[in-house]
């Protein structure tokens, strides 16, 4: 697998990103005696993430501004360069983790196929049995609905939960959903947030 840049790092070429194509990326969950409050979780990592093993780490994605807007953070996060190790330990001191539905890296959410979002629900649930969150946050409609085959579902909390967990969908922050701003970004991730007792 390719080593990732140095952390001053803060661009690439697109040949560097293509080589970063079906890389992993490791979960990012809190580690022993450290509460799981919150988990999200993206559709799959995108080349920038994977190229920097930080999740949502591209530059023109919301995640991170949205989660300070919304309180859910108190400090920025900017991982675009990769996240430092004081970020991680930050996300897990707020309950904090962050996973995909697939785990391997490719351009476009769109790149991947029903049958590996379906697989990843099942994974997924998986995870969820293991590290006993109190809230799941799906970030992205469209692949939940695949994924879990609702096609009609909607963004919000699920009438279903997830192995244990209180499950909800929220828009995915990427900088392609056009339709969202930071702003509806952190009033959609602070419902969960509040659901997990991260937020009052």
């Amino acid at each position: 697998m390719t080593t990732p840049p140095p952390p001053e790092r803060r661009s690439f070429t697109r040949a560097e990103l293509e080589s970063f194509r079906d890389a992993l990326v490791p979960d990012l969950l809190p580690g022993p005696g450290q509460e799981l409050r919150l988990l999200f979780v993206g559709i799959n990592p995108g080349l920038w993430t994977a190229a920097t093993s930080s999740h949502f780490a591209h530059p023109a994605n919301r995640f991170y501004p949205a989660l300070l807007q919304a309180g859910i953070l108190e400090r920025p996060i900017s991982p675009s360069a990769g996240m430092t190790d004081a970020d991680r330990d930050y996300l897990r001191s707020r309950g904090i983790g962050i996973t995909n539905i697939v785990a391997r890296a490719t351009a476009r959410a769109s790149d991947l196929t029903a049958d590996e979002l379906r697989a990843g629900k099942a994974q997924l649930a998986a995870l969820v049995r293991r590290t006993t969150p109190a809230v799941v946050a799906v970030a992205g409609i469209t692949a939940y609905r695949t994924g879990w085959g609702l096609p009609k579902a909607v963004l919000g909390r699920q009438p279903e939960d997830l192995a244990g967990a209180e499950l909800w969908v929220v828009p995915n922050p990427s900088g392609l959903n056009a339709h969202q701003t930071v702003a509806t970004l952190a009033e959609a991730y602070a419902k969960p947030a509040r659901a997990a007792g991260i937020l009052t």
